[in-house]
């Protein structure tokens, strides 16, 4: 049998939950590369998950702490539309995936992780990139480092 070892999952499986907020703490914090911030709009940001399910997987989410799109004032959702666009934009020229999921979970049984502050997943999706391992080993596998897809993403936003 082979073994996948997946070393850092075990840091959100076991350890400490954060109080609070990550996007309401992580967006007043001036530390962007250590939280992974990739832009900073002016009602938004975007960040990349630390738990993704696929490599470049961002989170776009408004500054106000709010928890339902009904609570979306028109200027946020127009600048979450716009940053989304410019995102896909993004992650099509950097990673070159061959789609996208993009959506919203709202409310806890809808799977959504942080309840309180509504935010939007982008999911840059590959053919083959849903295979066995997670069907019979409920195993992600996450070929490269947040630093580096962190790095890449942000150099490629940083040309434009």
């Amino acid at each position: 049998m082979k073994r996948l070892w997946a070393p850092w999952r075990a840091k959100y499986i076991l350890g400490k939950k954060e109080k609070g907020c990550i996007f309401c703490q992580k967006s007043k914090e001036a530390k962007d590369e250590e939280n992974y911030i990739l832009l900073r709009g002016e009602k938004c940001l975007v960040m990349l998950n630390i738990f993704p399910y696929n490599n470049g997987h961002l989170m776009l989410a408004p500054y106000r702490h709010i928890g339902s799109i009904e609570e979306l004032e028109k200027e946020e959702a127009a600048e979450m539309m716009e940053i989304l666009s410019r995102m896909i934009a993004l992650l099509k020229e950097a990673l070159h995936p061959e789609g996208f999921n993009v959506g919203i979970n709202l409310g806890d049984v809808a799977g959504a992780g942080i309840v309180d502050h509504l935010h939007l997943h982008i999911v840059p999706r590959w053919k083959g990139d849903c295979n066995f391992m997670p069907v019979f080993s409920e195993t992600k596998v996450i070929s490269e480092t947040l630093k580096d897809t962190y790095k890449k993403l942000k150099e490629k936003l940083l040309e434009k």
